[in-house]
Protein backbone atom coordinates (compact mmCIF):
# COMPACT_ATOMS: atom_id res chain seq x y z
CA UNK A 1 0.00 0.00 0.00
CA UNK A 2 1.24 3.55 -0.72
CA UNK A 3 2.06 6.14 1.63
CA UNK A 4 -0.94 8.04 0.10
CA UNK A 5 -3.63 5.40 0.13
CA UNK A 6 -2.30 4.45 3.74
CA UNK A 7 -2.68 8.38 5.08
CA UNK A 8 -6.19 8.66 3.12
CA UNK A 9 -7.26 5.27 4.89
CA UNK A 10 -5.97 6.58 8.18
CA UNK A 11 -7.85 9.89 8.41
CA UNK A 12 -10.77 8.20 7.05
CA UNK A 13 -10.35 5.60 9.97
CA UNK A 14 -9.97 8.42 12.21
CA UNK A 15 -12.88 7.23 14.53
CA UNK A 16 -11.31 3.64 15.06
CA UNK A 17 -8.71 4.50 17.71
CA UNK A 18 -6.14 2.36 19.05
CA UNK A 19 -6.26 1.29 22.54
CA UNK A 20 -4.30 3.64 25.33
CA UNK A 21 -4.56 7.56 25.51
CA UNK A 22 -1.21 9.25 25.44
CA UNK A 23 0.56 6.47 24.13
CA UNK A 24 -1.39 6.21 20.94
CA UNK A 25 -1.87 9.74 20.15
CA UNK A 26 -6.03 10.05 20.14
CA UNK A 27 -5.87 11.12 23.99
CA UNK A 28 -8.93 12.43 25.21
CA UNK A 29 -8.10 15.27 27.43
CA UNK A 30 -10.46 17.53 29.43
CA UNK A 31 -13.11 19.55 26.68
CA UNK A 32 -13.05 22.46 25.99
CA UNK A 33 -15.21 24.34 23.49
CA UNK A 34 -13.36 24.60 20.34
CA UNK A 35 -12.45 28.78 20.36
CA UNK A 36 -10.68 28.10 24.05
CA UNK A 37 -7.18 26.89 24.64
CA UNK A 38 -6.86 23.93 26.75
CA UNK A 39 -3.89 23.33 28.80
CA UNK A 40 -4.60 19.71 28.83
CA UNK A 41 -4.47 19.21 25.20
CA UNK A 42 -1.48 21.01 24.57
CA UNK A 43 -0.02 19.16 27.64
CA UNK A 44 -0.89 15.73 25.44
CA UNK A 45 0.18 16.62 22.26
CA UNK A 46 3.67 17.75 23.54
CA UNK A 47 3.66 14.62 25.74
CA UNK A 48 2.54 12.14 22.88
CA UNK A 49 5.06 13.73 19.80
CA UNK A 50 7.58 13.02 22.14
CA UNK A 51 7.17 9.28 23.53
CA UNK A 52 9.44 6.58 22.81
CA UNK A 53 6.79 5.18 20.58
CA UNK A 54 7.50 7.93 18.01
CA UNK A 55 11.40 7.22 17.87
CA UNK A 56 12.32 10.83 17.49
CA UNK A 57 10.62 11.63 14.65
CA UNK A 58 13.07 11.04 12.59
CA UNK A 59 12.36 12.04 8.58
CA UNK A 60 11.24 8.97 6.35
CA UNK A 61 11.03 6.83 9.48
CA UNK A 62 7.69 5.09 11.06
CA UNK A 63 8.20 8.24 13.88
CA UNK A 64 7.10 10.43 11.26
CA UNK A 65 4.17 8.37 9.59
CA UNK A 66 3.15 8.85 13.28
CA UNK A 67 3.76 12.21 13.92
CA UNK A 68 2.38 13.78 10.35
CA UNK A 69 -0.79 11.85 10.99
CA UNK A 70 -1.15 13.43 14.18
CA UNK A 71 -0.91 16.20 13.11
CA UNK A 72 -2.67 15.92 10.46
CA UNK A 73 -6.04 14.69 12.27
CA UNK A 74 -5.85 17.67 14.46
CA UNK A 75 -5.73 20.15 11.37
CA UNK A 76 -8.85 17.79 10.04
CA UNK A 77 -10.88 18.27 13.54
CA UNK A 78 -10.60 22.06 14.33
CA UNK A 79 -12.12 22.27 10.57
CA UNK A 80 -8.69 22.99 8.10
CA UNK A 81 -9.22 22.54 3.90
CA UNK A 82 -6.33 20.52 3.25
CA UNK A 83 -4.33 21.87 1.21
CA UNK A 84 -1.60 19.37 0.33
CA UNK A 85 -0.65 16.97 -2.75
CA UNK A 86 -4.04 14.97 -4.17
CA UNK A 87 -6.47 16.72 -1.84
CA UNK A 88 -4.16 15.71 1.51
CA UNK A 89 -3.08 17.42 4.36
CA UNK A 90 0.26 16.36 3.22
CA UNK A 91 3.07 18.18 0.95
CA UNK A 92 5.91 15.98 -0.27
CA UNK A 93 8.96 17.22 0.14
CA UNK A 94 11.83 14.87 -1.91
CA UNK A 95 15.48 14.71 -0.69
CA UNK A 96 18.28 12.67 -0.56
CA UNK A 97 19.85 11.32 2.56
CA UNK A 98 23.44 11.23 2.57
CA UNK A 99 25.49 8.66 4.40
CA UNK A 100 29.19 8.97 5.43
CA UNK A 101 30.13 5.64 5.83
CA UNK A 102 32.55 3.79 9.10
CA UNK A 103 35.49 3.60 6.73
CA UNK A 104 35.53 7.27 5.63
CA UNK A 105 39.25 9.14 6.33
CA UNK A 106 40.39 12.45 6.51
CA UNK A 107 44.38 13.07 6.95
CA UNK A 108 46.72 16.33 6.43
CA UNK A 109 49.97 15.73 4.68
CA UNK A 110 52.85 17.66 5.22
CA UNK A 111 56.03 16.24 2.83
CA UNK A 112 56.04 12.65 3.85
CA UNK A 113 54.23 13.08 7.53
CA UNK A 114 51.00 12.24 7.33
CA UNK A 115 48.50 13.27 10.92
CA UNK A 116 45.38 11.22 10.03
CA UNK A 117 41.96 12.19 12.31
CA UNK A 118 39.77 10.11 13.75
CA UNK A 119 36.29 10.38 12.56
CA UNK A 120 33.75 11.46 14.37
CA UNK A 121 36.19 12.01 17.62
CA UNK A 122 38.04 14.92 15.46
CA UNK A 123 36.18 15.25 11.79
CA UNK A 124 32.48 14.78 10.87
CA UNK A 125 30.58 15.79 7.98
CA UNK A 126 28.79 14.76 4.51
CA UNK A 127 29.47 14.98 0.69
CA UNK A 128 27.58 17.48 -0.96
CA UNK A 129 28.30 15.76 -4.22
CA UNK A 130 25.81 12.97 -3.17
CA UNK A 131 28.24 10.50 -4.41
CA UNK A 132 31.46 8.79 -3.06
CA UNK A 133 34.65 11.28 -3.25
CA UNK A 134 38.49 10.64 -2.38
CA UNK A 135 40.10 13.85 -2.72
CA UNK A 136 43.80 15.43 -2.28
CA UNK A 137 43.73 18.80 -2.07
CA UNK A 138 45.44 21.96 -1.04
CA UNK A 139 44.54 23.83 2.49
CA UNK A 140 44.15 27.21 3.27
CA UNK A 141 42.66 29.21 6.19
CA UNK A 142 40.34 31.51 5.41
CA UNK A 143 39.29 33.24 8.73
CA UNK A 144 35.45 33.26 8.95
CA UNK A 145 35.22 33.11 5.05
CA UNK A 146 32.83 36.03 4.64
CA UNK A 147 32.64 38.52 2.17
CA UNK A 148 30.88 41.61 2.69
CA UNK A 149 31.22 44.29 0.84
CA UNK A 150 28.76 46.44 3.01
CA UNK A 151 30.59 45.82 5.87
CA UNK A 152 34.12 46.76 3.96
CA UNK A 153 35.24 42.71 4.66
CA UNK A 154 36.44 40.10 2.71
CA UNK A 155 38.50 37.11 3.84
CA UNK A 156 38.54 35.96 -0.12
CA UNK A 157 39.84 38.86 -1.54
CA UNK A 158 42.69 38.06 -3.73
CA UNK A 159 42.61 34.41 -3.27
CA UNK A 160 41.49 31.26 -5.65
CA UNK A 161 39.74 28.53 -3.88
CA UNK A 162 39.22 27.05 -7.07
CA UNK A 163 39.60 22.92 -6.22
CA UNK A 164 41.15 23.74 -3.01
CA UNK A 165 40.04 22.63 0.85
CA UNK A 166 38.87 26.07 2.82
CA UNK A 167 39.52 25.96 6.53
CA UNK A 168 37.44 28.58 8.40
CA UNK A 169 35.43 29.05 11.48
CA UNK A 170 32.03 29.89 12.24
CA UNK A 171 30.05 32.66 13.31
CA UNK A 172 32.11 36.06 12.45
CA UNK A 173 34.01 39.14 13.32
CA UNK A 174 32.94 40.26 16.78
CA UNK A 175 31.27 43.73 17.13
CA UNK A 176 29.39 46.23 19.59
CA UNK A 177 28.51 48.70 16.64
CA UNK A 178 24.89 47.80 14.84
CA UNK A 179 25.81 48.60 11.59
CA UNK A 180 29.07 46.00 12.22
CA UNK A 181 28.00 42.55 11.28
CA UNK A 182 24.33 43.27 13.53
CA UNK A 183 26.60 43.98 16.38
CA UNK A 184 26.37 41.48 19.11
CA UNK A 185 23.49 39.89 17.12
CA UNK A 186 24.51 37.27 14.84
CA UNK A 187 23.97 37.99 10.87
CA UNK A 188 23.62 35.03 8.35
CA UNK A 189 27.30 35.80 7.55
CA UNK A 190 28.12 33.82 10.93
CA UNK A 191 25.84 30.47 10.01
CA UNK A 192 27.51 27.37 9.42
CA UNK A 193 25.44 27.04 6.05
CA UNK A 194 26.54 30.16 4.67
CA UNK A 195 30.15 29.39 4.96
CA UNK A 196 29.68 26.13 2.84
CA UNK A 197 27.25 28.34 0.66
CA UNK A 198 30.10 31.09 -0.34
CA UNK A 199 33.22 28.19 -0.42
CA UNK A 200 30.83 26.55 -3.12
CA UNK A 201 30.24 29.32 -5.16
CA UNK A 202 34.22 30.40 -5.08
CA UNK A 203 34.38 26.93 -6.53
CA UNK A 204 35.71 24.95 -3.80
CA UNK A 205 37.21 21.14 -2.98
CA UNK A 206 35.94 20.57 0.42
CA UNK A 207 35.57 23.05 3.69
CA UNK A 208 36.18 22.31 6.74
CA UNK A 209 34.48 24.19 10.00
CA UNK A 210 36.57 24.33 13.04
CA UNK A 211 34.59 23.94 15.53
CA UNK A 212 34.42 25.91 19.44
CA UNK A 213 32.07 26.09 21.70
CA UNK A 214 32.45 30.14 21.81
CA UNK A 215 31.78 30.41 18.08
CA UNK A 216 29.37 27.24 17.41
CA UNK A 217 27.18 28.38 20.43
CA UNK A 218 26.93 24.70 21.37
CA UNK A 219 29.54 21.66 22.07
CA UNK A 220 30.72 19.83 19.42
CA UNK A 221 28.62 17.06 19.92
CA UNK A 222 25.77 18.55 17.90
CA UNK A 223 27.94 18.67 14.93
CA UNK A 224 29.85 15.42 14.85
CA UNK A 225 27.08 13.74 12.69
CA UNK A 226 28.07 11.99 9.27
CA UNK A 227 24.44 11.76 7.77
CA UNK A 228 22.01 14.14 6.93
CA UNK A 229 19.33 14.40 4.66
CA UNK A 230 20.03 17.24 1.27
CA UNK A 231 17.42 18.40 -1.63
CA UNK A 232 18.30 16.52 -4.44
CA UNK A 233 20.96 17.90 -6.11
CA UNK A 234 20.38 19.86 -9.75
CA UNK A 235 22.33 18.12 -12.30
CA UNK A 236 26.14 19.21 -13.48
CA UNK A 237 25.75 22.34 -10.37
CA UNK A 238 28.87 22.49 -8.28
CA UNK A 239 28.71 20.61 -4.92
CA UNK A 240 31.70 20.50 -2.17
CA UNK A 241 33.39 16.81 -1.86
CA UNK A 242 33.28 17.26 1.97
CA UNK A 243 31.48 19.73 3.80
CA UNK A 244 32.69 19.01 7.21
CA UNK A 245 33.75 20.18 11.11
CA UNK A 246 36.80 19.72 13.05
CA UNK A 247 37.18 19.53 16.67
CA UNK A 248 38.93 22.22 18.32
CA UNK A 249 41.97 19.59 19.11
CA UNK A 250 42.11 18.69 15.28
CA UNK A 251 42.19 22.63 14.68
CA UNK A 252 45.27 22.78 16.76
CA UNK A 253 46.92 19.94 14.98
CA UNK A 254 46.28 21.40 11.37
CA UNK A 255 46.82 25.05 12.48
CA UNK A 256 50.14 23.95 13.73
CA UNK A 257 51.67 23.32 10.16
CA UNK A 258 51.78 27.20 10.12
CA UNK A 259 52.88 27.86 13.91
CA UNK A 260 49.63 28.45 15.17
CA UNK A 261 46.05 27.40 17.72
CA UNK A 262 43.09 27.52 17.15
CA UNK A 263 42.80 30.33 20.04
CA UNK A 264 45.78 32.36 18.27
CA UNK A 265 44.37 31.88 14.59
CA UNK A 266 40.93 32.80 15.94
CA UNK A 267 42.36 36.32 17.09
CA UNK A 268 43.72 36.28 13.25
CA UNK A 269 40.24 35.75 11.86
CA UNK A 270 38.64 38.46 14.08
CA UNK A 271 40.90 41.26 13.14
CA UNK A 272 40.10 44.02 9.96
CA UNK A 273 42.39 43.40 7.23
CA UNK A 274 43.11 39.79 8.20
CA UNK A 275 44.53 37.75 4.78
CA UNK A 276 44.23 34.41 3.86
CA UNK A 277 46.89 31.39 4.99
CA UNK A 278 47.79 28.81 3.00
CA UNK A 279 49.06 25.70 5.48
CA UNK A 280 50.98 24.42 3.22
CA UNK A 281 49.68 20.71 3.40
CA UNK A 282 47.20 18.87 2.02
CA UNK A 283 44.35 17.55 3.37
CA UNK A 284 43.26 13.88 1.83
CA UNK A 285 39.62 12.86 2.01
CA UNK A 286 38.42 9.32 1.49
CA UNK A 287 34.56 9.53 1.64
CA UNK A 288 32.50 6.61 1.09
CA UNK A 289 29.44 8.01 0.91
CA UNK A 290 25.73 5.57 0.09
CA UNK A 291 22.57 7.72 -0.28
CA UNK A 292 18.99 6.80 -0.03
CA UNK A 293 16.58 8.89 -1.85
CA UNK A 294 13.39 9.61 0.74
CA UNK A 295 9.65 11.47 0.22
CA UNK A 296 9.30 13.54 3.40
CA UNK A 297 6.42 15.35 4.11
CA UNK A 298 5.01 18.71 5.64
CA UNK A 299 1.44 18.70 6.61
CA UNK A 300 -0.29 21.78 5.79
CA UNK A 301 -4.05 23.12 6.18
CA UNK A 302 -5.85 26.69 5.46
CA UNK A 303 -8.49 28.38 6.85
CA UNK A 304 -10.16 30.58 4.38
CA UNK A 305 -10.57 34.21 4.58
CA UNK A 306 -13.97 35.80 4.73
CA UNK A 307 -13.21 38.43 2.12
CA UNK A 308 -13.64 37.19 -1.71
CA UNK A 309 -10.72 39.52 -2.65
CA UNK A 310 -8.13 38.93 0.00
CA UNK A 311 -9.07 35.55 0.97
CA UNK A 312 -6.56 34.68 -1.39
CA UNK A 313 -3.90 36.12 0.78
CA UNK A 314 -2.42 35.06 3.87
CA UNK A 315 -0.91 34.76 7.29
CA UNK A 316 0.94 31.57 7.49
CA UNK A 317 1.83 29.70 11.38
CA UNK A 318 4.90 27.62 11.38
CA UNK A 319 5.94 25.00 13.81
CA UNK A 320 8.35 22.12 12.79
CA UNK A 321 7.49 18.35 13.45
CA UNK A 322 10.81 16.82 12.89
CA UNK A 323 13.57 16.09 15.21
CA UNK A 324 17.00 13.34 15.07
CA UNK A 325 15.35 10.24 15.67
CA UNK A 326 17.28 7.24 16.88
CA UNK A 327 21.09 7.94 17.44
CA UNK A 328 23.85 5.65 18.13
CA UNK A 329 24.18 3.00 20.60
CA UNK A 330 27.31 5.17 21.79
CA UNK A 331 25.01 7.98 23.31
CA UNK A 332 24.26 5.13 25.77
CA UNK A 333 21.37 3.08 27.36
CA UNK A 334 18.89 5.99 26.00
CA UNK A 335 19.70 6.45 22.39
CA UNK A 336 15.93 8.12 20.91
CA UNK A 337 16.21 11.97 20.16
CA UNK A 338 12.59 12.77 21.70
CA UNK A 339 13.11 16.04 20.74
CA UNK A 340 9.93 17.41 23.51
CA UNK A 341 11.15 21.03 23.88
CA UNK A 342 12.40 20.71 20.26
CA UNK A 343 9.84 21.08 18.55
CA UNK A 344 7.11 19.08 20.50
CA UNK A 345 5.91 22.13 21.99
CA UNK A 346 5.77 24.25 18.71
CA UNK A 347 3.83 21.62 17.27
CA UNK A 348 1.67 21.71 20.18
CA UNK A 349 1.26 25.41 19.84
CA UNK A 350 0.41 25.41 16.02
CA UNK A 351 -1.84 22.72 16.76
CA UNK A 352 -4.10 24.60 19.31
CA UNK A 353 -3.66 27.97 16.82
CA UNK A 354 -5.33 26.31 14.31
CA UNK A 355 -8.55 25.43 17.09
CA UNK A 356 -8.47 29.36 17.59
CA UNK A 357 -8.39 30.62 14.10
CA UNK A 358 -11.09 28.27 13.07
CA UNK A 359 -13.51 29.45 15.05
CA UNK A 360 -13.49 33.16 15.11
CA UNK A 361 -16.67 34.85 13.97
CA UNK A 362 -16.50 36.21 11.47
CA UNK A 363 -13.51 34.98 10.47
CA UNK A 364 -10.58 37.57 8.82
CA UNK A 365 -10.60 38.78 5.86
CA UNK A 366 -7.46 36.89 4.75
CA UNK A 367 -6.42 33.08 4.56
CA UNK A 368 -4.43 31.60 7.05
CA UNK A 369 -1.82 28.82 6.54
CA UNK A 370 -1.13 26.39 8.97
CA UNK A 371 2.18 24.40 8.02
CA UNK A 372 3.98 21.81 10.14
CA UNK A 373 7.33 21.56 8.61
CA UNK A 374 9.37 18.62 7.95
CA UNK A 375 13.25 18.42 8.27
CA UNK A 376 14.23 21.59 9.53
CA UNK A 377 17.13 20.20 11.54
CA UNK A 378 18.48 18.76 8.25
CA UNK A 379 19.10 22.99 7.36
CA UNK A 380 15.18 24.02 7.52
CA UNK A 381 14.63 21.96 4.59
CA UNK A 382 10.64 21.70 4.87
CA UNK A 383 10.54 25.20 4.87
CA UNK A 384 12.56 25.87 1.76
CA UNK A 385 10.59 23.66 0.08
CA UNK A 386 7.79 25.21 0.84
CA UNK A 387 9.15 28.80 0.10
CA UNK A 388 9.66 26.87 -3.56
CA UNK A 389 5.97 25.74 -3.71
CA UNK A 390 3.94 27.83 -1.31
CA UNK A 391 -0.22 27.19 -1.68
CA UNK A 392 -0.66 30.77 -1.38
CA UNK A 393 2.35 32.63 -3.46
CA UNK A 394 4.89 34.43 -1.03
CA UNK A 395 4.19 37.71 -2.30
CA UNK A 396 0.21 37.28 -1.33
CA UNK A 397 1.74 35.89 2.23
CA UNK A 398 1.25 38.84 4.62
CA UNK A 399 3.22 37.59 7.68
CA UNK A 400 4.81 34.45 8.96
CA UNK A 401 4.89 33.51 12.86
CA UNK A 402 7.15 30.47 13.90
CA UNK A 403 7.13 28.60 16.77
CA UNK A 404 10.24 26.92 18.27
CA UNK A 405 11.25 25.29 21.21
CA UNK A 406 8.87 26.96 23.65
CA UNK A 407 10.34 26.02 26.92
CA UNK A 408 7.60 26.00 29.54
CA UNK A 409 8.18 27.88 32.98
CA UNK A 410 5.29 29.85 33.85
CA UNK A 411 3.77 33.13 32.25
CA UNK A 412 5.80 35.19 30.97
CA UNK A 413 5.46 39.18 31.40
CA UNK A 414 7.85 39.72 28.31
CA UNK A 415 8.38 38.43 24.78
CA UNK A 416 10.65 37.94 22.18
CA UNK A 417 10.16 38.66 18.61
CA UNK A 418 13.64 39.33 17.36
CA UNK A 419 13.23 40.46 13.40
CA UNK A 420 9.70 41.83 14.05
CA UNK A 421 11.24 45.34 14.35
CA UNK A 422 12.48 45.47 11.10
CA UNK A 423 9.42 45.03 9.33
CA UNK A 424 6.17 47.29 8.74
CA UNK A 425 4.30 45.22 11.03
CA UNK A 426 6.03 46.11 13.45
CA UNK A 427 3.40 48.18 14.97
CA UNK A 428 1.47 45.59 14.88
CA UNK A 429 3.88 43.56 17.50
CA UNK A 430 3.87 46.36 19.58
CA UNK A 431 0.16 47.00 19.92
CA UNK A 432 -0.43 43.49 20.81
CA UNK A 433 2.28 43.36 23.48
CA UNK A 434 0.48 46.53 25.04
CA UNK A 435 -2.51 44.62 24.95
CA UNK A 436 -1.52 41.87 26.83
CA UNK A 437 1.21 43.38 29.15
CA UNK A 438 4.19 42.14 27.60
CA UNK A 439 7.29 43.76 27.76
CA UNK A 440 8.91 43.44 24.32
CA UNK A 441 12.88 42.27 25.01
CA UNK A 442 15.92 42.36 22.88
CA UNK A 443 17.13 38.73 21.94
CA UNK A 444 20.05 38.22 24.68
CA UNK A 445 20.80 34.43 22.60
CA UNK A 446 21.15 37.27 19.20
CA UNK A 447 25.03 36.26 18.94
CA UNK A 448 24.05 32.39 18.42
CA UNK A 449 21.85 33.44 15.06
CA UNK A 450 18.57 31.85 16.11
CA UNK A 451 17.23 34.12 13.82
CA UNK A 452 18.77 32.26 10.93
CA UNK A 453 18.23 28.57 12.81
CA UNK A 454 14.22 28.58 12.21
CA UNK A 455 12.16 27.89 9.62
CA UNK A 456 10.55 31.73 9.31
CA UNK A 457 13.96 32.02 7.90
CA UNK A 458 13.56 30.48 4.75
CA UNK A 459 10.29 32.33 4.49
CA UNK A 460 11.96 35.55 5.52
CA UNK A 461 14.46 35.19 2.08
CA UNK A 462 11.28 34.30 -0.15
CA UNK A 463 10.25 38.32 1.22
CA UNK A 464 7.95 37.63 3.97
CA UNK A 465 8.37 39.57 7.04
CA UNK A 466 8.65 36.14 9.39
CA UNK A 467 10.03 35.95 12.70
CA UNK A 468 9.49 33.40 15.79
CA UNK A 469 7.97 34.13 18.76
CA UNK A 470 9.27 33.35 22.34
CA UNK A 471 8.41 34.18 25.77
CA UNK A 472 11.22 36.56 27.26
CA UNK A 473 13.13 35.82 30.65
CA UNK A 474 10.48 37.80 32.91
CA UNK A 475 8.55 34.94 34.37
CA UNK A 476 5.94 35.93 36.60
CA UNK A 477 6.68 35.10 40.45
CA UNK A 478 10.15 33.32 39.19
CA UNK A 479 13.43 34.87 39.76
CA UNK A 480 14.82 37.02 37.47
CA UNK A 481 17.60 34.58 36.62
CA UNK A 482 15.25 32.16 36.22
CA UNK A 483 14.56 31.59 32.12
CA UNK A 484 17.75 33.16 31.85
CA UNK A 485 19.09 29.96 33.59
CA UNK A 486 16.63 27.20 32.37
CA UNK A 487 17.55 28.57 28.47
CA UNK A 488 21.37 27.86 29.57
CA UNK A 489 20.72 24.75 31.24
CA UNK A 490 18.81 23.63 27.97
CA UNK A 491 21.91 24.22 25.60
CA UNK A 492 24.16 23.31 27.46
CA UNK A 493 22.71 19.38 28.52
CA UNK A 494 19.69 19.03 26.71
CA UNK A 495 19.52 20.42 23.27
CA UNK A 496 20.06 18.18 20.41
CA UNK A 497 20.55 15.34 22.74
CA UNK A 498 18.55 12.13 24.26
CA UNK A 499 17.82 14.47 27.04
CA UNK A 500 15.20 16.31 25.77
CA UNK A 501 12.29 14.61 26.89
CA UNK A 502 8.89 15.22 28.25
CA UNK A 503 8.52 16.20 31.59
CA UNK A 504 5.14 15.72 34.07
CA UNK A 505 6.19 18.71 36.10
CA UNK A 506 6.25 21.62 32.89
CA UNK A 507 4.63 24.21 33.35
CA UNK A 508 2.49 25.36 30.09
CA UNK A 509 0.53 27.57 32.20
CA UNK A 510 2.17 30.70 30.23
CA UNK A 511 1.63 29.37 26.54
CA UNK A 512 -2.08 30.87 26.27
CA UNK A 513 -0.81 34.18 26.64
CA UNK A 514 2.10 33.77 24.24
CA UNK A 515 -0.76 32.21 21.57
CA UNK A 516 -3.23 35.06 22.03
CA UNK A 517 0.00 37.90 21.63
CA UNK A 518 0.75 35.76 18.41
CA UNK A 519 -2.64 35.38 17.50
CA UNK A 520 -3.23 39.08 17.52
CA UNK A 521 -0.67 40.04 15.67
CA UNK A 522 -1.66 37.84 12.70
CA UNK A 523 -5.22 38.61 12.94
CA UNK A 524 -4.47 41.78 12.90
CA UNK A 525 -1.73 41.64 9.44
CA UNK A 526 -4.60 39.64 7.78
CA UNK A 527 -7.42 42.26 8.20
CA UNK A 528 -4.67 45.12 7.09
CA UNK A 529 -5.44 47.35 3.94
CA UNK A 530 -1.88 46.46 2.71
CA UNK A 531 0.50 43.79 2.93
CA UNK A 532 3.32 44.62 5.74
CA UNK A 533 7.26 44.25 3.92
CA UNK A 534 11.05 44.69 5.05
CA UNK A 535 11.86 47.74 6.62
CA UNK A 536 14.25 50.09 3.53
CA UNK A 537 17.63 48.39 3.38
CA UNK A 538 16.71 45.43 5.26
CA UNK A 539 18.45 42.50 3.90
CA UNK A 540 15.13 40.94 2.69
CA UNK A 541 13.17 43.91 1.50
CA UNK A 542 14.87 43.25 -2.62
CA UNK A 543 13.01 39.91 -2.17
CA UNK A 544 9.95 41.20 -0.69
CA UNK A 545 9.87 43.61 -3.96
CA UNK A 546 10.99 40.82 -6.34
CA UNK A 547 7.64 39.36 -5.12
CA UNK A 548 5.59 41.97 -5.85
CA UNK A 549 5.14 43.74 -2.63
CA UNK A 550 6.17 47.34 -2.41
Amino acid sequence: MNNWLRFALLIGLSAILRAGSVSDGNEKPSPAPQGEISLERIRADVKYLASDQLQGRGIGSRGEELAIEHIARQFEKAGLKPVGDRGTFLQAVPLVMVNTEPKASLAMVKGDAITSFQLEGEFAGVSKTQTSEDFDAEAIFLGHGITAPEFGWDDYKDVDVKGKVVVVFTNEPPSDDPKFFGGKALTYYGRWTYKYEEATRRGAKAVLIIHTTETAGYPYSVVKKLKGAQIRREPGSHALAFAGWLSSIAGDKLLASVGLTVEEALKKADTRGFKAIPLGVHIQGHIPTTIQKIVTRNVVGLVEGSDPGLKSEAVIFTAHWDHLGMGASSVGTDAIYNGALDNATGCAILMEMTRMWASQQPRPKRSAVFLATTAEESGLLGAVYYAAHPVIPLGKTAINLNFDTILPLGVPESVVVAGAERTTAWPLVQESARKHKLTIEPDRNAHLGFFYRSDHFALARGGVPAFSVFPGEKIKGKPADFARKAMEEYIAKIYHSPADEYRDDWDFSGYPLLMRFAFDIARDAANAKTLPTWAPGDEFRKAREKSGVK
